[in-house]
């Protein structure tokens, strides 16, 4: 390293972005995910013995996966190279692999390759390193937003171990913030700047487990912020609101608060008052709630309380979540205020939730087969294994029904959904007793 690069990397240390000074750099500093990095589990111990195999780490924004990865960097004793799948091509990743093989063939030491938004490579780029995490040239780190199930190769995703990052609990948040305000090595203590209980609790809270975006808004809070007399820079809860960029839900002051009044919202919507429904969507459109939080929580409703009973309350709950984003306030107040008068007045049922939360249960509980008349009987030798034999297609007979057996033997006689006599789901009631009998 010359002399320009080391004033080089020394300008990238102070100069970096708030959120990248602070990213741990051993597994102690790291905040949040102890269900994937807590001292019992199998990451902080494949990490501690430096025994690594391929990785995909999944989770929002800002929750970590990028740092796990540079934590893992600063304590393997393996190579670490990083691309991103954003911009790498097949030449990147060609020569990628050509100094992996040297430095396994001259210093028998393995390479971790970190590929952030893996999701962002085509079938033939995730195609090219699969031989070679294989043969074990290459110990592969992808980092996703995406569903890897969906999104990554199968073959790739059979060889690697899945951890699932969460958003940041809130109490995650506060301490990172903290952190960044105060502390004096990697942080802004130098500036001498204060964080106000109440713009720490707003930041943790409407960052939504989003680590970065609140630490993006510390770090203009405090570079932009004026010293008050006292000499310090005071970042309060408007500074903050002003910052982040999202409106401070001010209730009014009789008691009430955010999460009592979305009860509220929510439990009079499900008892079938309009009147009350459409006062607390008032109430929380005049504090500045988020009509996009609003929205979804009229179509878990739609869905959770009406269900079958008038399966149309999701549809206009959806569409109007969808109308509510392209038109914005004033006029998405209109909007949702239909949406939450068709659900307030829509028949109830909440048998499609008792449905799959018996059906969980069961999954938990019981091991099954499926029964082979069901069975696929499409991909090569599955028809010689009898697999799909003796399956009757409703469609050839009469009303497009015909009486089998589709749960498996060990719960044939299990029954997970029971219709409600409203709404819709009378006739729904009507049609399954007359199948079943």
């Amino acid at each position: 390293m010359d002399l320009f690069d080391y004033v080089r990397e020394k300008n990238m240390e102070t100069e970096a972005p708030l959120a990248s000074r602070l990213r741990p750099v051993t597994l102690e500093e790291v905040v949040g995910q102890q269900h994937i990095i807590g001292k019992d589990k199998l990451l902080y111990r494949a990490i501690k013995a430096d025994k690594l195999s391929s990785i995909i780490f999944y989770g929002p924004p800002g929750t970590g996966k990028t740092t796990l990865a540079k934590v893992i960097a600063n304590t393997t004793s393996a190579e670490f190279t990083q691309i991103n799948a954003t911009v790498a091509g097949k030449k990147d990743m060609e020569e990628v692999v050509k100094r992996a093989k040297e430095t396994l063939g001259m210093y028998q030491k393995k390479t971790i390759l970190f590929v952030d938004e893996i999701h962002r490579f085509n079938k033939g780029q995730q195609d090219y390193l699969l031989p070679f995490v294989e043969d074990g040239t290459i110990i592969l780190i992808g980092a996703t937003t995406e569903n890897p199930y969906f999104e990554v190769n199968g073959a790739l995703l059979s060889r690697s171990s899945i951890f699932e990052l969460k958003p940041l609990e809130k109490e995650d948040i506060k301490v990172l913030l903290k952190r960044a305000v105060y502390d004096m090595e990697k942080g802004m203590g130098s500036y001498q700047a204060v964080i106000e209980e109440e713009a720490l609790d707003f930041l943790a809270d409407i960052a939504g487990g989003d680590a970065r975006s609140a630490l993006n808004a510390v770090e203009l809070g405090v570079l932009t912020t004026q010293r008050s007399e006292d000499g310090k820079i005071h970042l309060t809860l408007d500074v903050a609101s002003e910052c982040i960029q999202k409106r401070v839900v001010r209730y009014d002051k009789t008691g009430d608060n955010h999460y009592d009044t979305i009860s509220a919202f929510i439990k009079s919507m499900r008892g079938s008052d309009p009147d009350a429904a459409v006062y607390y969507l008032a109430k929380m459109l005049y504090a500045g709630e988020d009509i996009k939080f609003i929205a979804r929580r009229i179509m878990i409703c739609a869905s959770e309380d009406v269900g079958n009973a008038d399966p149309m309350a999701l549809t206009v709950a959806v569409s109007a979540a969808q109308a509510v984003e392209r038109v914005g306030m004033p006029e998405a107040q209109i909007i949702l205020s239909q949406a939450v008068l068709y659900v307030a007045t829509a028949p109830k049922s909440n048998s499609a939730c008792n449905a799959i939360f018996a059906a969980m249960d069961s999954v938990k509980s019981k091991k099954t087969t499926v029964p082979v008349h069901l069975q696929d009987s499409h991909y090569p030798g599955a028809a010689n294994m009898g697999h799909g034999t003796g399956y009757c297609y409703a469609h050839d007979y009469p009303k497009h029904y015909v009486a089998q057996q589709y749960l498996p033997d060990e719960i044939k006689n299990a029954r997970f959904y029971e219709a409600s006599e409203n709404g819709h789901e009378k006739e729904i009631q009507a049609w399954m007793k007359y199948l079943r009998e």
